[in-house]
């Protein structure tokens, strides 16, 4: 109970609005993603094809110079993520000089320490979150290298020695996992984005966390980029 009066009522409901949405959403897209004309499901379909290709070309320097600089990309978010974690904890070391900040801010709400605390926690909960996804993607990647080296001369799938489905199927599933994966963490950097409304108000955090959703589906599901891959 005493938990539960630290944070006023509109805050709590904001809060739980705000992982709500997050938690639905993250379902929704990958129950229906591959079952809708998503971004996700047009990209994987690409991946399946390349393993296609791969298992019929020799050598395969190209595939696996294609998958480290794929690999690149969730390495640079999980150190740039670390940067961010250690600039929010050294926000909290400085707490009072920032909510004197933001109280100077006009419509800003005027929050006690603990509280302004309790919201720089919460942002540093979503980006360990997507520091994990981030480090897991890239350990993924070297798992689709792994597959992609391990896969025999093309000649002994045409002699029917090994079957060639097989591979490219698991190669661009794991593929596939990796960049969903990656998908994870980066979704989480737009809702850690909503969260800086929560500063504000607990009414600007809940709108912001609506327009997140919204910009999120409008990419995944209604963008020019879906139009011209699909």
């Amino acid at each position: 109970m005493r938990m539960l009066s630290l944070l006023p009522w509109p805050d709590w409901l904001a809060l739980g609005w705000f992982f709500s949405v997050w938690v639905s959403y993250s379902w929704f897209t990958k129950t229906q993603g591959e079952k809708r004309n998503s971004l996700i499901a047009a990209t994987n379909r690409y991946r399946g094809y390349w393993m296609q290709v791969a298992t019929s070309r020799d050598p395969r320097v190209l595939d696996g110079i294609i998958a480290q600089n794929l690999s690149s990309t969730p390495a640079f978010f999980s150190s740039t993520t670390i940067i961010v974690i250690g600039g929010l904890f050294a926000l909290l070391g400085s707490t009072d000089k920032a909510t004197e900040l933001v109280r100077d801010i006009p419509f800003a709400q005027r929050t006690s320490v603990l509280i302004f605390d309790l919201k720089v926690l919460v942002m540093i909960s979503i980006f360990v979150f997507s520091f994990f996804r981030f480090s897991w993607s890239m350990r993924q990647y070297t798992f689709v290298a792994l597959l992609i080296g391990s896969m025999p001369d093309p000649k002994e799938f045409e002699a029917g020695k090994y079957d060639r489905e097989l591979f490219s199927q698991r190669a661009g599933r794991m593929l596939s996992m990796a960049a969903e994966t990656f998908n994870d963490g980066l979704r989480g950097y737009y809702f850690a984005f909503a969260v800086i409304a929560w500063f504000f108000s607990p009414f600007a955090f809940a709108l912001a966390t609506a327009a997140v959703v919204m910009i999120l589906y409008s990419r995944e599901y209604r963008s020019d980029v879906l139009e011209v891959l699909g």
